[in-house]
């Protein structure tokens, strides 16, 4: 009786160590795809983030991992189970009648070829379904995100509709992958009752002529059922281990892929950057847009501690210039120069640390006000956040909140106006002391009072730096020591503000007339 206890008290301990390690081992593997998922994600260039959309990543970080994860851990466990399973049980058969064995068994290597096939497919569908799932992931976290718009429009039907169209596809999918599945598991179960069947009719006949004992045959039956049941659970094991094969394709593109603009590497310069900026023949064209020239032929000279605007209408390559200066993008032809060192032989992270932007629609993070204002520092350096907010102007409306600076600003800052939003991202863009600041677009989405507070924040900033200011309302660049007007992406006129001022018929002059700086 207490042998018996100890071997069922054994057994039981055995079998929790075997979980506990399966799924802390599991929760360590989807935690280590994960971070090296992310840090892949986000060292790729912006190129990328172009063509795919931000759900398709997060469903590459979410489902994809956790897919691979547990075919690593509980779905190896239970196949080394049952691969184990079904060698003892066939070990034992062949101890038991050799020749039984051999019949009984050779249904295996054909269906097991068919299997095979059945098992590619599986994986190739898999991952049609993991594409799809990174479809409904975009459209469901756009819609989610942007909900103010669709209530707004009144379009929560359409959208619903939408929504349930895309699933409708997606169910196509997962019925191809249920048919597989059922060709798969069917082939294997057949197998199994044609071992059992065989050995029934086989082993009748070799009872008839005295070569295998009832005993013999009975014992031979228990192992071909239980060799039987191994084969079904490493069918199973093998369809599993296919939908992991093709999430973890997936990662596998991702994980391996070298940006083609790397984080670090490159020069440092020794001496402080002055701040000169050249743009020397520079064409380029987006892509997503490859025969499409955004830029032709530009070229453009910024000296140190001027500001500079752009202006143009909507398309004419006024963002695009802020960009490539970012080097999100490195042009087609052409280079850009910064202390007349070609800025693709520069360390991309240093450059990034001596150039701040202000965009029109900042990007704020779900944390407080001072978080988000230090989101811009500089590792390892100490800085005074209230004097820069002050500075920015963020004092005025953070006296009045019960928290100041450490006020929670809500998901992408929402619960801040337009022009409090604005003026922490100077306040983020001021605190690394920047060498160059560019103002894209800065003020043109705020109301006449929250312009006013942005405008004395900015020309605080402008002060002892290299300014490029793409221009919406003439108030930003009446200041400007040059005017540069772009039309397709080609400087056609170029001045002060006055100069361009004088000129009749320039476009510069039609541009003010229907004020068209977008």
């Amino acid at each position: 009786m207490y042998h018996f206890i100890w071997n069922i008290c054994l057994w039981r301990s055995m079998n929790f160590c075997r979980v506990y390690l399966m799924s802390t081992t599991g929760h360590r593997i989807t935690q280590s795809l994960r971070k090296q998922l992310y840090a892949a994600i986000l060292r790729q260039e912006i190129a990328i983030f172009d063509k795919c959309n931000t759900g398709e990543f997060v469903g590459r970080l979410s489902g994809d991992t956790q897919l691979v994860s547990n075919a690593l851990t509980s779905n190896i466990s239970d196949g080394l189970r049952f691969a184990f399973m079904s060698i003892s049980g066939i070990s034992m058969m062949f101890y038991t009648s050799p020749k039984l064995a051999i019949v009984s068994l050779a249904i295996v290597p054909p269906v097991a070829g068919l299997a095979i096939v059945c098992g590619r497919f599986l994986k190739k569908i898999s991952r049609d379904i993991q594409n799809n799932l990174a479809s409904l992931n975009i459209i469901s976290e756009e819609r989610i995100s942007n909900i103010r718009t669709v209530k707004a429009f009144s379009k929560e039907i359409n959208e619903t509709n939408y929504y349930n169209s895309q699933l409708d596809d997606m169910l196509k999918v997962c019925y191809k992958e249920s048919l597989c599945r059922g060709m798969f598991f069917g082939l294997t179960g057949f197998s199994g009752n044609m071992i059992i069947l065989s050995v029934l009719y086989y082993g009748g006949t070799m009872i008839s002529d005295s070569s295998l004992t009832i005993g013999s045959l009975s014992a031979f039956l228990g192992y071909a059922v239980y060799v039987a049941i191994s084969l079904n659970g490493l069918s199973s094991f093998y369809s599993e281990l296919n939908k992991a094969l093709g999430a973890n394709i997936r990662l596998v593109e991702l994980i391996e892929k070298e940006s083609a603009i790397p984080i670090y590497g490159g020069e440092i310069l020794k001496n402080q950057l002055s701040g000169d900026i050249e743009f020397r023949n520079v064409s380029f064209a987006y892509p997503t847009r490859e025969n499409t020239w955004v830029l032709k032929n530009f070229s453009l000279k910024i000296p140190s501690c001027t500001v500079v605007a752009i202006v143009g209408a909507s398309g004419s390559g006024k963002s695009t210039i802020a960009s490539l200066l970012l080097r999100f993008y490195d042009p087609n032809l052409g280079s850009i120069l910064l202390d007349n060192y070609d800025l693709k032989f520069l360390n991309p992270a240093w450059v990034k640390s001596q150039i701040s932007i202000v965009s029109q629609e900042p990007i704020l993070f779900s944390g407080t006000i001072r978080e988000n204002i230090l989101y811009g520092a500089i590792n390892s350096v100490k800085y005074d956040v209230k004097e820069i907010a002050k500075r920015a102007h963020i004092l005025e409306f953070t006296e009045n909140m019960p928290n100041g600076l450490d006020t929670v600003v809500g998901e992408r800052g929402i619960t801040l106006s337009g022009g409090q939003r604005q003026r922490v991202a100077i306040a983020r863009a001021l605190i690394k002391n920047p060498k160059i600041l560019i103002l894209d677009e800065a003020t043109s989405a705020l109301d006449a009072e929250s312009e006013h507070y942005v405008q004395k924040a900015l020309e605080k900033a402008v002060q002892g730096r290299t300014v490029l200011t793409i221009a919406h309302r003439l108030s930003t660049i009446k200041n400007a020591d040059k005017v540069i007007v772009l039309k397709q992406g080609q400087v056609i006129e170029t001045g002060s503000y006055k100069e361009l001022m004088n000129l009749k018929d320039s476009y510069f002059n039609k541009l003010i007339q229907y004020q068209t700086f977008t």
